[in-house]
C-alpha cells in the first residue's frame, strides 16, 4: 500500500516547491489548480497576500466559449485569459507555480497559452 495518497503526494510536492518559490509585487506568482472538471489560474502577490488577477473555465466571461471544447482546449483559453488580464493590470513577468501537478496536459496547455498571449516566465 502506498505511503501517501495521490492528493497527499501532490500537496507535499507543492509545499516543497513553495519553500523556494514566492511571488513579489515586481514578479508575482502564476498559480494553477486543476480539479477533475475545472482549471483555475491566479496571479498572486505573496508579499501582500492578495490575488491580482484570476481566470477559470467556470468564469462567467469565459463560460460561453467553453461549450464543446476538450479540457486541454479549455485550459488554453484560461491561460490566454489570465495572461490578457495580467497584461491589462501591468504585469508582464510572473513565476510559474504548477501547484505540484505534472507539467503535462492541461497544466502545460495553460502555461503555453499564457506565454503565447505575452506573459513571460
Amino acid at each position: 500500500m502506498a505511503k501517501y495518497s495521490r492528493r497527499e503526494a501532490r500537496i507535499r510536492r507543492h509545499i516543497r516547491v513553495r519553500k523556494k518559490l514566492a511571488g513579489t509585487a515586481e514578479c508575482p506568482r502564476l498559480d494553477v489548480y486543476r480539479s477533475l472538471d475545472n482549471i483555475y489560474a491566479q496571479v498572486i502577490d505573496d508579499d501582500k497576500g492578495e490575488t491580482l488577477v484570476s481566470a477559470s473555465n467556470i468564469d462567467k466571461k469565459l463560460r460561453s466559449g467553453m461549450d464543446g471544447k476538450t479540457k486541454s482546449e479549455q485550459a488554453a483559453l484560461v491561460g490566454k485569459a489570465v495572461a490578457e488580464r495580467a497584461l491589462e493590470a501591468g504585469i508582464t513577468t510572473v513565476v510559474f507555480d504548477r501547484g505540484g501537478f505534472q507539467y503535462v496536459g492541461r497544466v502545460k496547455a495553460l502555461a503555453e497559452a499564457a506565454r503565447e498571449a505575452g506573459l513571460k516566465f
